[in-house]
């Protein structure tokens, strides 16, 4: 592979010069199969626009059937493996990161009593506990 530009390490060449190839093979398609410049003789910018992307929807269904006949998964299936890498945290777990960051940050601005923020901190936690109903609320006394 040849590029002109001399700071690209050889596995970016490699990963453009594959984008560009599918391009390059998009247009093939379009021009040589899907008639995309000889199928219209019509001057009117509507109409050019109209026609490209007529062709380019004819393409959209080729591709969608050529992925249907040559990949054996769904789109159902690709669709709940996304899901599965996005999945949600639980507000707990969040809470605990955002304790946990303010913690560091804390001890970074100087001024800094150890065991005032960590009671502060697990009161809070103990109390994001008790409203999810992970932890049972403690009992109040009938005093009042």
């Amino acid at each position: 592979m040849i590029s002109t530009s001399l700071s690209l390490s050889n596995e970016d060449i490699v990963r453009i010069y594959g984008k560009r190839w599918d391009i390059e093979v998009f247009f093939k398609m379009a021009k040589q199969h899907l008639k995309l410049a000889k199928e219209i003789q019509c001057r009117d910018y509507d109409a050019l626009v109209a026609h490209t992307s007529i062709v380019f929807m004819r393409y959209m269904f080729l591709a969608n059937q050529n992925r249907i006949k040559t990949d054996n998964r769904t789109f159902g299936e690709l669709f709940y493996a996304c899901c599965d890498e996005v999945s949600d945290i639980s507000f707990v777990e969040s809470l605990y990161r955002i304790m946990t960051l303010a913690g560091n940050r804390l001890k970074t601005l100087g001024s800094y009593c150890e065991k005032t923020v960590g009671a502060f901190f697990d009161v809070i936690i103990e109390t994001a506990l008790q409203c999810a109903g992970l932890l049972e609320k403690p009992k109040l006394a009938s005093n009042f």
